[in-house]
């Protein structure tokens, strides 16, 4: 039944078969062929109890915040007030790629639309002072995956509603994280374009007048940043009012900057509402793949597979590790969240391991999959981004930054007080 199953999921998602009609499908067929009772009676009970939850509103509010933040010119002026701080570094303007990457992150909750916001404003500076195109798109590529591990993530909340886990000490589990990964990056980047100066592009001085006015242009952002994650840590929203009130703030820093109107707002209100059906058709179907899966005794079957298989938990660990890497190079990551959450993650558990360190770990191998081909979406977005070009370039320029996060991986298996100090912190 297994193998049946590999075999059909694989072959829907070769002929190019939507995610969330897929994974119905396929739990449509399990469920005829290896189960006695008629599941497919319970499909419109499953999916209204999956979309019925206060807590995947946070989803389409946290998408809007971002595309607001897209169209509303704070990503510009975090790019230039950090390009005075970083770009005296070898590499010069990859660092600012990174930066700003990291800032935005704090606020979208989304890699793609990181990677988008980061690639309009940063691209052509690259052109015009003559950087290595390869690098330079990878940087931004990788930059973009920060936008899941930093908080707010929307993949975070899948995660936490998927396995039933706090969404609070989850975002609190990946700050460190996420700062750690960013820092890795800037270090990876200079040590790579101080053995190859080619990499990267000339130095840039600026006085510290003009650093200091480049502070004020982050202001916008650190303030939203702690409005929204610190509102959740204090305990005076949830997740989803925290979204909302992100919104407004947002809202507000379009109406400052001037960028506010009609056709913003419009455009706006039309991206997210692509995005969310998205996100929330694959949730759904998810949610009642996983019923048939449980019900037909498939998950039983794979928990006793790897229960006979004699490997230790850490071995079971590193199983798992290297099933999300393979599959990152053919899933998307959402896709990739959904369909292996419910039977990998108990497995994990029932071994001893913390449930918040673990989603840390799989939205850190779930960022790789973000940048590796064939499906690696960010790598897409940039090139998308960039109108130039071939895509082989971004994918050559992101390599390093795949061996950096395995680097960071490393570190999180061997310390996972990384993740889990602040969770204890906030209790």
């Amino acid at each position: 039944m297994i193998i049946a199953s590999i075999v059909t999921l694989l072959t829907l998602l070769l002929l190019s078969v939507p995610v969330a009609a897929t994974l119905l499908i396929l739990a449509l067929v399990i469920g005829y062929f290896f189960s006695s009772f008629p599941l497919h009676l319970a499909l419109g009970d499953v999916l209204w109890s999956a979309s019925n939850s206060f807590l995947l509103i946070a989803i389409p509010l946290f998408v809007l915040l971002g595309e607001l933040l897209v169209r509303s010119g704070v990503a510009k002026n975090t790019y230039m007030a950090l390009e005075s701080w970083l770009s005296w570094l070898p590499g010069g303007l990859l660092h600012a790629n990174i930066g700003t990457a990291t800032f935005f992150s704090a606020t979208s909750g989304s890699s793609v639309a990181t990677s988008a916001t980061v690639g309009t404003v940063a691209l052509p500076q690259a052109k015009r002072l003559g950087y290595d195109s390869r690098l330079f798109t990878g940087s931004i590529a990788a930059g973009g995956t920060l936008g899941i591990m930093i908080p707010p993530s929307i993949n975070l909340i899948v995660y936490g509603f998927i396995t039933e886990t706090s969404i609070p000490k989850l975002f609190a589990a990946s700050l460190i994280p996420g700062i750690m990964l960013a820092t890795i990056f800037v270090i990876g980047t200079a040590a790579l374009c101080t053995i190859n100066p080619s990499l990267g592009g000339p130095k840039r001085s600026h006085s510290w007048g003009e650093r200091l006015k480049g502070l004020v242009e982050l202001l916008p952002v650190l303030s939203l940043f702690f409005i929204v994650v610190g509102s959740i840590y204090a305990g005076w929203a949830t997740p989803t009012e925290a979204a909302a009130i992100g919104v407004a703030g947002a809202l507000i820093l379009a109406m400052v900057f001037r960028t506010l109107s009609v056709k913003m707002l419009f455009e706006a209100l039309e991206g997210t509402m692509k995005t969310t059906g998205m996100i929330m058709l694959i949730i759904v179907a998810s949610y009642f793949l996983n019923f048939v899966l449980a019900s037909s005794g498939v998950t039983r079957e794979i928990s006793n597979f790897i229960t006979a298989s004699g490997l230790d938990s850490f071995n079971t660990l590193l199983l798992v590790v290297a099933l999300y890497v393979i599959l990152g190079f053919f899933l998307e990551t959402l896709s990739l969240m959904v369909i292996t959450l419910p039977i990998v993650a108990p497995v994990i558990i029932s071994l001893g391991y913390d449930p918040i360190w673990f989603g840390v770990l799989v939205i850190l191998l779930i960022e790789m999959a973000l940048i590796t081909p064939p499906v690696g979406l960010n790598l897409y977005v940039v090139q998308s981004v960039r109108k130039e070009g071939s895509l082989n370039q971004v994918m050559t320029g992101a390599l390093p930054y795949v061996l950096m996060m395995v680097i960071m991986g490393i570190f999180l298996i061997a310390f996972p007080d990384i993740a889990l100090y602040l969770p204890g912190i906030i209790g």
